[in-house]
């Protein structure tokens, strides 16, 4: 049995499942559980937090009363029990940046991102939280600048693993954007390379 390595892309840990698994996203399916399941928000820099609150006035119409009065009282993000800076919740788990909608003329309401909404219609610069956009890869800092990227398992997100197999769209191609987002587009073609060296290599192991 051949042992599998750790790959290293331009200085940055990657976790082979990122490359062995499939995803892709199934709105009409979860219905944007990951947005308001959890005990704690988004992971954020505090660089992203002066983006957030730059696009605050644009959002602020389509938060929930209650997520205005959250962000009334502790701002935009707060830290968590793990010391961590994440974005505010709403009764201990809804982002309070989410909004529902329809994704499509057949779907139930979902819950969506009102800074993805902003920025997507041309009113703001700021997508949205990198750790949100790279979901279902989490980032992990380790001492001396290193970065780790591993995939993150949990049940609302079945159908996208599901979606993703029958696509045949690997973790790594479904977040292409993001990936480039964070790390630059000539980190994202060695991403690539290192990947079909590896499938070439080990298949799907």
């Amino acid at each position: 049995m051949k042992k599998i390595p750790i790959l290293d892309v331009g200085g940055v840990l990657i976790s082979t499942s990122i490359i062995t698994e499939y995803f892709c996203c199934d709105l009409s399916a979860c219905g944007g559980a990951c947005c308001i399941e959890g005990d704690a928000g988004a992971p954020v820099t505090l660089d992203e937090v002066g983006e957030i609150e730059a696009s605050l006035d644009a959002a602020w119409p389509m938060m929930s009363a209650q997520a205005q009065a959250v962000v009334d009282r502790q701002g935009v993000a707060y830290t968590d029990q793990e010391g961590e800076l994440v974005t505010s919740i709403v009764n201990g788990k809804d982002c309070v940046f989410t909004y529902y909608d329809r994704v499509d003329s057949s779907s139930t309401n979902c819950c969506l991102c009102a800074l993805e909404k902003v920025c997507r219609e041309g009113r703001t610069r700021f997508m949205k939280p990198i750790s949100c956009a790279l979901y279902p890869i989490r980032e992990k800092r380790f001492g001396g600048g290193l970065v780790g990227l591993n995939l993150h398992y949990w049940v609302v997100c079945d159908a996208a693993y599901k979606k993703g197999r029958e696509l045949n769209l690997p973790v790594y191609r479904f977040l292409r954007e993001p990936l480039v987002r964070r790390f630059g587009e000539e980190w994202y073609r060695e991403l690539e390379q290192v990947a079909e060296e590896f499938q070439k290599t080990y298949g799907e192991a």
